[in-house]
């Protein structure tokens, strides 16, 4: 049985008893509440995999407010987002991040002279929803809207360790093993293909600098699934690229002391296979360009290192090696466990991921900052009820589509999709009315 513990607080699962925790975590959420955030584009909800991540949300009593943060192409789409959580229990706030109203409120802030409106995705969407969460929740949980494998215990391990007190832990992250079905096969190609083998390069050419030390710590550092405290979320800057999973670990790296993170075991794991893609813009490629440009861009940060050209040229040579030494392991692993393990295939992803290195490596010598999103302080300071306007707009949102979309389809119970009366956000941002007239429902 594996007991091994890294840099960080590594939480096994050794068969634990999640009825208990389950009785635990929805006591300690009457007193310290809880959010679950979701950042989702409009075609994850033709997708089977979130029907089941809303089935069993609906059943996790310890989780408080439910916040999906959605790109809706229309109001058609967005109004159909609100009656696809409708029947969620939990208080449920669905923010149109590229709506006609939150579109407008970045605008204002830009007139200010912060400029939110030039990012876009999932970091947008992330940052977006933190800020909500951060107005009503103690700890904030975060996961994908594409996981096949979902059930209950997901935020349950992600929310438990920052709940209870005793730990001292303000960010838990997950871990798993990635297996598809259809074949059983291994999955996570730029985990394993990638940064398994160029954190071990970067250590063989920069040393053991503590930063690669807490690096290699994470047992799956792309998981994009994991918990903070709404003090986290506020002074976190969120990264605007593809490389947004290890570059939240760079800020978490720089804002909180090693004892205070944690890795939670979440068992056998599964989402979206995404594609090798055609070149280094595309697919796994471009996450492995934006990934490895995050990592330089911390090291000179953190650890006062000088990159050169010879250093990319070094790393280039020596990760080819590294990860062909992977692949043998992988095939031995997967043939012991009856695994179907294509390794050419497997070699040609490594051969992308070289040429990377070189394309990345130029790329950050041009534009060494990247994008980051500024954290919500910043924000705050810019306009200081910016959170209370977010909120607005979601009321606002729904009154229009209450009003002139979901009419002739209501029920009395859906008259209030976001169950805004009981929301725990501040009075004046509720029993507004939009710019009809329209009361927002209590």
């Amino acid at each position: 049985m594996d007991y091994k513990q890294e840099l960080i607080t590594t939480i096994h699962d050794f068969g634990c008893n999640l009825d208990a925790l389950v009785t635990r975590l929805t006591r300690l959420s009457e007193e310290s509440p809880t959010a679950v955030l979701i950042p989702a584009l409009y075609e994850e909800f033709e997708r089977p995999a979130l029907t089941k991540i809303r089935d069993h949300l609906a059943a996790c009593e310890f989780v408080k407010t439910v916040i999906v943060c959605v790109n809706a192409p229309t109001v058609t789409d967005y109004a159909k987002t609100l009656q696809f959580f409708q029947p969620l229990p939990q208080k449920t706030l669905i923010i149109w991040e590229n709506g006609p109203r939150v579109t407008q409120l970045l605008a204002d802030v830009r007139e200010r002279g912060l400029d939110l409106l030039k990012f876009k995705g999932k970091g947008l969407a992330v940052w977006l929803g933190l800020g909500v969460a951060s107005l009503s929740a103690d700890a904030i949980a975060l996961h994908d809207a594409d996981i096949i494998t979902y059930d209950c215990s997901y935020p349950l391990k992600l929310l438990y360790p920052l709940l209870d007190k005793e730990f001292g832990i303000d960010f838990n992250k997950a871990y798993y093993t990635r297996l598809g079905n259809y074949p059983h096969s291994f999955h996570g190609r730029v985990v394993r293909l990638f940064v398994a083998p160029l954190l071990n390069v970067l250590k063989e050419v920069f040393g053991e600098k503590n930063y690669l030390r807490y690096l290699s710590a994470y047992r799956y550092p792309l998981a994009g699934e994991f918990a903070l405290t709404s003090d986290l979320a506020l002074h976190t800057r969120i990264p605007a690229n593809w490389g947004l999973e290890i570059g939240l670990l760079a800020e978490v790296y720089r804002s909180m002391p090693s004892k205070r993170i944690a890795q939670v075991d979440l068992g056998i794991f599964d989402h979206k296979h995404q594609p090798l893609g055609e070149d280094v813009n595309s697919g796994l490629q471009k996450m492995c360009r934006d990934i490895f440009r995050s990592i330089l861009r911390t090291l000179t940060e953190t650890e006062q290192v000088v990159i050169t050209r010879e250093h990319i040229h070094a790393l280039r040579v020596k990760f080819r090696r590294e990860a062909q030494s992977f692949t043998r392991k992988y095939f031995i692993d997967a043939r012991f466990n009856d695994l179907s393990y294509d390794r050419h295939q497997e070699e040609i992803a490594i051969e992308c991921f070289e040429q990377v290195i070189s394309h990345a490596g130029e790329q950050y010598f041009n534009d060494p900052v990247g994008a980051q999103i500024p954290d919500w302080t910043r924000a705050l300071a810019v306009m200081p009820d910016l959170r209370e306007r977010l909120i607005y707009c979601v009321q606002q949102d729904v009154a229009q589509v209450t009003a002139q979309v979901l009419a002739s389809t209501l029920t009395p119970k859906m008259v209030n999709p976001l169950h805004l009366e009981s929301s725990g956000l501040p009075a004046e941002t509720i029993g507004l009315k939009n710019d009809a007239g329209i009361s927002i429902s209590r």
